[in-house]
């Protein structure tokens, strides 16, 4: 090699090694301060996208496994109310046995009679107060208008993600109002598809002797007033002054509008009219069908024949009850057994982002130390390589 002054090769050579030891240095020393191998796109392209992917389906699971939780939660709030009217039930059961014996004089079945009502009534207080989080959870969806609720358990934005848990059979206020110690008949009625700005007029002879209410009560479907279910009808029918002085609306088990009679005999009737925002009715594919009537199973405990009319209405709702609960049950098995999965699905994803995200310590302490060594060394060397130039001083003397 020529001896130069202008471009000393050696030194350059020296420098372009240091360089590229200290780049590795401080590549080392990001990552083992961070401990991620990936602290930017550039160090692995593919494998921050896939990391990035996961650690989406990891905070998503968790967010999932909160949600089973509070699934469980609702779950336990209803199936410990339904505990509770299930004693009831008893109660009034054990009351229509003893009213079913004629040893009970008129007083007798009076004070039968009256604890009958509070717990009827306390029944309904039971139907319309537990909720979870301000929504009602015992009175067949009428709050939020559906007999599902749904909870999400997955991070994927499909159906599968989904769990939904049916609370028609939980129904209290339904049970309720079969047990009312009153006559009444009970119409159910299909109020049809529901569309912007339709009508529901409802008019009602509670006495059954053709005094048809003088002003119909209608529902309109507006911007101040939206019934857009029929959950939401029923709730301004039961807030009417008016029909909650002779009836009782909520929603059965299929979904559709079901209306008891307080006081009416064997004639009373409720008219239900669905009509457009003009006056007329709509399609006939959204016309309502035709309703139907039934007697209630109302209970009374004047005679020991009513009485144990009174036993084997109470039976079917101690029946529905325990089918409630049962399903209750089975949705808690279900949800306990879908957070440990999800838990599993947790670790095994978190694993697999570590994999490809974390740094191996040991691995990268061993390439930092040779990081070090060789930038002590490549600094020694620049330093001699800066001295060769030096010797040309010894040709010139």
């Amino acid at each position: 090699m020529a001896l130069t002054i202008n471009n000393n090769i050696a030194a350059v050579n020296a420098y372009r090694n240091l360089s590229n030891t200290q780049n590795d240095l401080s590549k080392s020393l990001e990552k083992l301060s961070s401990g991620f191998r990936i602290n930017r796109a550039a160090d692995d392209a593919a494998g921050l996208a896939i990391s990035e992917g996961l650690r989406s389906q990891v905070g998503g699971l968790k967010v999932a496994a909160r949600n089973a939780q509070d699934g469980i939660s609702v779950v336990q709030t209803a199936e410990g109310a339904l505990t509770e009217v299930h004693s009831i039930l008893q109660r009034l059961r054990d009351l229509g046995v003893q009213a079913a014996n004629d040893s009970n004089n008129d007083k007798a079945r009076e004070n039968i009679t009256a604890e009958a009502n509070q717990l009827v009534k306390e029944l309904e207080r039971i139907g319309n107060s537990t909720n979870f989080n301000g929504t009602k959870l015992l009175d067949g969806g009428a709050d939020f208008g559906s007999t599902t609720l749904t909870f999400q358990v997955g991070a994927d934005g499909n159906n599968n993600s989904q769990i939904g848990v049916d609370i028609s059979s939980a129904n209290v206020l339904a049970v309720a109002n079969a047990l009312k110690a009153q006559a009444g008949q009970t119409s159910t009625v299909d109020v049809g598809s529901i569309a912007a700005d339709d009508i529901f007029r409802f008019s009602f002879d509670p006495d059954g002797v053709g005094g048809v209410a003088a002003t119909p009560l209608d529902v309109t479907v507006g911007t101040t007033t939206l019934p857009t279910s029929v959950g939401d009808i029923v709730a301004t029918l039961n807030g009417n002054d008016q029909f909650s002085a002779s009836y009782v609306a909520s929603v059965n088990a299929d979904g559709k509008l079901e209306v008891l009679s307080r006081t009416g005999g064997t004639g009373a009737t409720a008219t239900f009219v669905h009509l457009k925002s003009d006056g007329t009715a709509p399609a006939a594919d959204s016309l309502p069908a035709a309703g139907t009537t039934t007697a209630a199973a109302a209970i009374s405990f004047d005679n020991a024949t009513k009485a144990q009319s009174a036993i084997r209405a109470i039976d079917t709702q101690i029946e529905k009850i325990s089918t409630a609960r049962a399903n209750l049950g089975a949705y808690q098995n279900r949800f306990e057994h879908t957070v440990k999965n999800i838990n599993v699905s947790i670790e095994n994803l978190s694993a697999s982002e570590s994999r490809i995200r974390d740094t191996d310590m040991a691995q990268e302490m061993t390439a930092f130390t040779r990081s070090q060594i060789l930038s002590q060394a490549g600094t020694a060397m620049l330093a001699q390589a800066n001295q060769i130039p030096q010797g040309v001083l010894q040709l010139l003397r």
